[in-house]
């Protein structure tokens, strides 16, 4: 048993020997968090049985969400008190008022603090209101208080796309105190989605230091999502620098890392495994191995050689399935089998080879788009060439996509209405007093206030104008174009309400209606505006309870999953390809030009400046680029999908 277990605790340290601090990895942020709850509220009762205090230093942001619930959970439902805990926040934006939407005070207030039993005289964050000359003392006071205490027991982190903990952005010093600083752009970026647009994000923020939070006597830094998994493998792998400060907690005895499956993705034990560890070579493990391979030592698939295995960590797998030449044969084989120019399948064709079925010839297909122009950037080609081969197309645009539109451009739609309505005989009496309120309104609007009601429909009926352009430019009646304005993305503000089954409804009824052998659905779930994941879940939902009531056709239904607005398939994961030629490139930056009001600038850009229509044709021609560079067939471009298996 003892060697056994040292046994383990060598494949652990072969498997986790890139990592410099420890990490645990949690199947999804949920649990994750429920686990750091748990922690604190141990660490909590553990003090209070001595009699002593719990001094918590906290953070903001979507990260610590789900851990403030939990722990109001276990106040509300378990007796756990707060009444004997002190907390020091991270940082504040400055200046903030602590009654704005966006401050952290009100962050906490609504997450944590109303929900539990704390005194709030013991509750500390730095305050947005000082004058700017107040600001140094303060931060030493800020400092005193907590030395006075004895230190932080526990300090909880997230981490920012730049490597920031805290508001320490890159070049913080790693003895740094609580300060004044000025932000990176990219954690402007981030956070304009909150603020209605980064020119609205202050340019500068209080936070502790890096000095400060290594005082503590525990410190857990929790990332989720993909979006995450660079920066974590940067700040877990990667040298210490000043450029991203994050590294300077591989110096800590105390720290650890907690993650979910998707923020852990990019660690070499994950991402490349080969390299740590013995592996069990399936097809789908052999596949990604190779395809990295082929990119790493820039040849393509079928020039690799047994020399190139053995240097990179692959010789086990030449060993088990080699010889390496038939790997090379096996693994261009399976991609060449991805592409297809027929994505609703060849008729009367052998299909054996092919991504999709050839019968029925004709499919049904419907097409859900998140946004009313997710569908024409991600899969605009694919969608053309669907309706150019005779499928019976649907596209079921999700959400009304109302907070996405330029109030400039409110305005000069009414401006056109008034003068159209008064061209035809009417006095426009109606619309010139609408009109008046909405531009008063519109003049004295604050950062992310909603919209009132007048000014939330016509946004959404120029989406829905553009969107019905692009979907006749694709070949559509428009018997064939639905709006669904699900219910949760209704509320005329960028945070929207939970999902009801009233969503789920909705889609099941259009699912019934259609009755699809296709189902093509958004699956980039890095959107930074969350409303992809969520569309999808619905879908996923409204078929499964279809199936579960026993309907037929939903055998026979195929989920696709896209992507293109925001990121693309990694190469080993696709597993339909689908070439588009010059011309229909063309055509689909087209379609995508008919969505005007997302032309040049989006409301809602996220981090990518480029034009929807340039990234995605940028995307489109880098997938086919990599097919090429692996030896395969050199197209124009592709678009790339996965299919779902529910």
């Amino acid at each position: 048993m003892k060697q056994n277990t040292t046994m383990s605790r060598l494949n652990l340290l072969e498997e986790t020997r890139y990592e410099k601090v420890p990490v645990t990895v949690y199947h999804d942020q949920h649990e994750a968090s429920r686990a750091v709850a748990q922690r604190i509220a141990a660490l909590i009762r553990e003090k209070q049985a001595k009699g002593e205090k719990t001094v918590l230093g906290l953070a903001t942001g979507a990260t610590p969400v789900g851990v403030y619930a939990e722990l109001a959970r276990l106040h509300r439902e378990e007796g756990l008190t707060f009444r004997d805990v002190i907390t020091f926040n991270l940082d504040e934006y400055y200046p903030m008022k602590p009654t704005a939407p966006q401050s952290y005070v009100r962050f906490m207030d609504e997450n944590l603090f109303n929900h539990i039993d704390i005194d709030k005289a013991n509750v500390n964050i730095p305050d947005g209101t000082l004058p700017l000359d107040q600001i140094p003392a303060f931060c030493l006071e800020y400092e005193r208080k907590i030395e006075a205490l004895g230190g932080l027991d526990l300090q909880v982190l997230g981490i920012g796309r730049t490597g920031h903990i805290g508001f320490n952005e890159p070049g913080s010093a790693p003895n740094s105190g609580t300060r004044l600083v000025t932000l990176d752009d990219l954690t402007r970026r981030d956070a304009s989605r909150d603020f209605g647009g980064k020119e609205n994000v202050p340019t500068k923020a209080i936070t502790m230091g890096i000095g400060t939070i290594f005082k503590a006597r525990e410190i857990v830094l929790m990332a989720w999502n993909g979006k995450k998994a660079s920066i974590v493998r940067k700040a877990v792998e990667g040298e210490i620098s000043g450029e991203v400060p994050a590294t300077y907690l591989q110096l800590s005895d105390n720290v650890e890392f907690v993650l979910d499956q998707d923020a852990a993705q990019d660690l070499t034990r994950f991402g490349t495994p080969w390299l740590v560890k013995d592996c069990v070579w399936d097809t789908a493990l052999t596949r990604k191995a190779v395809l990295w391979l082929s990119e790493n030592v820039k040849k393509p698939i079928l020039k690799l050689t047994e020399e190139d295995y053995n240097a990179h960590g692959m010789a086990q797998l030449g060993v088990n399935r080699g010889p390496v030449y038939n790997i090379n044969i096996d693994v261009f084989n399976q991609l060449q089998h991805t592409i297809t120019g027929w994505p609703g399948g060849k008729p009367n064709a052998d299909d054996s080879g092919r991504p999709e079925r050839a019968a029925p010839a004709q499919k049904r297909v419907l097409i859900f788009s998140p946004h009313p122009d997710d569908d024409v950037i991600s899969m605009g080609g694919t969608f053309i060439r669907l309706v150019d081969q005779g499928h019976d197309v649907h596209v079921a645009y999700q959400t009304s996509g109302n907070t996405a539109v330029w109030d400039d451009d409110v305005l000069r739609y009414m401006e056109f209405a008034i003068d159209f309505s008064r061209s035809i005989g009417h006095d426009g009496e109606t619309l010139t007093s609408v009109y008046e309120q909405m531009r008063t309104f519109i003049g004295e609007k604050q950062p992310n206030q909603v919209d009132t009601p007048e000014i939330q429909n016509v946004k959404a009926f120029i989406r829905k104008s553009e969107a019905i352009a692009g979907a006749r430019y694709a070949g559509l009646p428009d018997d064939h174009i639905h709006f669904q304005a699900l219910p949760f993305y209704e509320s005329g503000k960028t945070k929207k309400n939970p999902v009801t089954d009233k969503d789920i409804e909705l889609t099941m009824e259009l699912l019934q209606k259609v009755k699809p052998h296709q189902v093509f659905a958004a699956g980039d779930f890095e959107d930074p505006h969350g409303t992809h994941i969520v569309c999808f879940n619905i879908i996923l939902e409204a078929l499964r309870r279809l199936q579960a009531q026993g309907e037929a056709w939903v055998k026979d239904c195929w989920l696709w999953m896209y992507r293109g607005a925001w990121h693309e398939f990694e190469t080993h994961e696709i597993e339909m390809a689908v070439p588009l030629s010059p011309q229909e490139v063309e055509r689909k930056r087209i379609a995508i030009f008919k969505h005007q009001s997302q032309k040049d600038r989006p409301v809602f850009p996220g981090d990518d400046e480029r034009e929807f229509w340039v990234r995605a044709q940028e995307r489109n021609r880098e997938t086919a680029r990599r097919y090429d560079q692996l030896g395969l067939a050199d197209y124009e471009a592709m678009e790339a999908f996965v299919r779902y298996h529910y």
